[in-house]
């Protein structure tokens, strides 16, 4: 299982205007995504991605040439099933060797951000090429499965107040979703739109269907605990991102503020974020994404952590087929998960970089029984739509 080659792409896969949405991001006219393909000697392939921006909000050019030009040809040679060697490798950089002899952490200075995703689309792919060189699903080398399909949440959710429940009801009838996340935030400027859109979609979905509602990180303290109390009435299931990643001890104060449970974790990198989170009593449900939080290993940690305070697990899906199926495998294996998150906005990452198909029926989504991540990349798609560092 000697790694024989590493080549990433930037793909970016135009969304019809039909399709697109506008939110805090602006409007979302392609799905992009560093995708890494890693060949062994013996001719496995494991996919990987890595995240740096939402959607299409970001270059993914930079990422793309640390995957080629840095940390490529750092795992030629390496035994692709050394995951979590190569992790910390990664993670240390130089002082590595000395990080391993002495039982803890010697991080290299830029430890964050795009390193972490860098790490993260390495890390998937390894544990691709493991489960496919064991002729086993991922789910299974993680520890086993608790269900053979774990219930989905449709995520999605702009639309006016006007039409919010109509788009939500629209949801449902696709694949049965009992639970739906709808975007407030800055998208909509102050708080109290955002709340008469929260209540529109309860008034039009009624008491049966749970409602999550997620601000981007898009609010200030004070504007977060003022849309809380606004829709203290909504029987809201979760508060996502109420404030920026940075300002935890303001996310604390929102949590205390509030009953409604405080979900967060996308803009969050490696279980040392995930503790701070769970130490301030910021968070109800880490939401890790496996594309930037430190990949499936991290995430698996994450999970972990969860666990151990008593909180829940429902990893940031809004992604690409591995990040995706990824989520899909974490779930499966941890106790603390509960829910799955499926875009219900346009994913050609999901839906057409892959043979198989992705859907959601009566409100569960089955978890693949195929050795390693379970999916099928049409490489085809992906040359047709891959840039190798921003030009075609």
């Amino acid at each position: 299982m000697r790694i024989a080659k590493a080549q990433a792409w930037w793909v970016r896969i135009p969304i019809e205007a039909a399709r697109q949405h506008r939110s805090d991001f602006g409007q979302v006219r392609t799905f992009d995504a560093a995708i890494l393909r890693i060949e062994t000697e013996d001719g496995l392939v494991g996919w990987g991605e890595g995240k740096n921006a939402a959607g299409s909000a970001g270059s993914y050019s930079a990422l793309v040439h640390m995957l080629n030009h840095e940390i490529g040809p750092m795992l030629v040679g390496r035994n692709a099933g050394d995951i979590g060697p190569i992790w910390e490798m990664l993670y240390n950089g130089v002082r590595a060797d000395s990080a391993a002899k002495s039982g803890h952490a010697m991080p290299h200075i830029a430890r964050r951000g795009m390193s972490v995703a860098a790490i993260s689309t390495v890390d998937i792919a390894l544990w691709d090429i493991l489960g496919k060189h064991l002729g086993q699903p991922v789910w299974q080398l993680l520890g086993g499965r608790k269900a053979d399909r774990l219930p989905a949440y449709a995520s999605g959710g702009w639309a006016p107040a006007a039409e919010i429940g109509d788009q939500l009801k629209s949801y449902i009838e696709k694949g049965g979703f009992r639970a739906v996340k709808m975007r407030v935030g800055a998208m909509d400027g102050a708080p109290h739109i955002s709340a008469a859109r929260v209540r529109a979609a309860r008034q039009a979905l009624g008491e049966g269907v749970d409602i999550m509602a997620d601000a981007h990180g898009t609010y200030t303290v004070a504007e977060a605990k003022r849309f809380a109390a606004l829709t203290a009435d909504c029987d809201l299931a979760w508060f996502e991102e109420p404030v920026i990643a940075d300002d935890k001890a303001g996310m604390a104060e929102v949590r205390a503020s509030t009953s409604v449970p405080i979900a967060a974790g996308e803009s969050e990198a490696t279980r040392y974020d995930f503790r701070d989170l769970a130490v301030l009593k910021a968070a109800d449900i880490f939401q890790p994404d496996p594309a930037f939080c430190g990949g499936i290993s991290e995430a698996m940690k994450i999970g972990t952590l969860a666990s151990a305070f008593n909180l829940r697990f429902a990893p940031h899906l809004w992604a690409g087929a591995p990040c995706f199926f990824s989520g899909l495998h974490l779930c499966a294996a941890s106790p603390a998960s509960f829910t799955v998150e499926y875009s219900l906005g346009a994913n050609p990452m999901i839906h057409d970089l892959v043979e198989e198909t992705v859907e959601v029926r009566d409100g569960m989504i089955a978890i693949p029984e195929k050795p390693g991540l379970g999916f099928t990349v049409s490489e085809r798609f992906l040359q047709a739509h891959a840039w190798s560092a921003g030009m075609k």
